[in-house]
């Protein structure tokens, strides 16, 4: 779980507190009585909700869903009604967080992904083309430091770059970063059809090395 996602669910959910109790009454001719909360604090909230919603479990996620619906209203309803359902949203989505389920969620459909790729890179290897093999292979360790990257609130940039800071931030020891500096290179060899630069055992080990590395640090 990444501590910088929890502080913000925390904060936010004290701010949704905060916001909840500018609560105030207004009436008029045609809708009658309704309770609203201050518009700017609310919308800033909302804003920022949203977005770690987005980032810990996605847009096609049924929390995200839920919390657009809640934030679209129904009828007419006011802003405090429409505060409260996407309080609630929001407080779910933080209870499955703390409790691992949305990284579980995440991570089965990703990992189907990474399989899907992984198991390409090995037949096109078995086939006799070990450098598309590992074009492939590096795609899928790429965009594994990226959703690593994500988890700890790190920016994306080259994969030296995210090797380097994961393994600063104590996400994988020296001896990963060195073994993807090291796929890394294999990758970029075959992304460049320098193909004398690396064999298909290489490769090979590639593959293996990726694929551990995956049930390590994204199971």
């Amino acid at each position: 779980m990444s501590n910088k996602l929890q502080k913000r669910f925390d904060e936010l959910e004290a701010e949704h507190v905060a916001v909840i109790s500018t609560k105030y009454s207004t009436y008029s001719e045609m809708f009658g009585s309704s309770e609203q909360v201050d518009n700017e604090k609310f919308l800033q909230w909302c804003i920022k909700a949203k977005n770690l919603i987005n980032k810990s479990c996605g847009t096609d996620s049924e929390h995200y869903k839920a919390f657009e619906k809640a934030e679209g209203g129904s009828g007419w309803s006011g802003s405090f009604s429409r505060c409260k359902e996407m309080g609630a949203v929001f407080l779910a989505t933080k209870n499955d967080f703390e409790g691992g389920y949305l990284n579980s969620y995440k991570n089965l459909i990703q990992a189907e992904v990474f399989d899907s790729e992984l198991e390409q890179a090995s037949e096109l290897l078995g086939s006799g083309y070990y450098v598309a093999s590992a074009v492939i292979a590096g795609t899928v360790l790429e965009t594994a430091l990226r959703d690593l990257c994500d988890k700890e609130s790190i920016p994306h940039g080259k994969l030296d770059k995210m090797n380097s800071d994961l393994a600063k931030a104590g996400v994988f020891n020296k001896i990963v970063q060195k073994q993807i500096t090291s796929y890394a290179g294999i990758r970029n060899s075959a992304a460049h059809g320098k193909s004398s630069e690396f064999t298909a055992d290489d490769v090979k080990l590639m593959i293996s090395g990726i694929t551990q590395f995956l049930v390590t640090y994204l199971a």
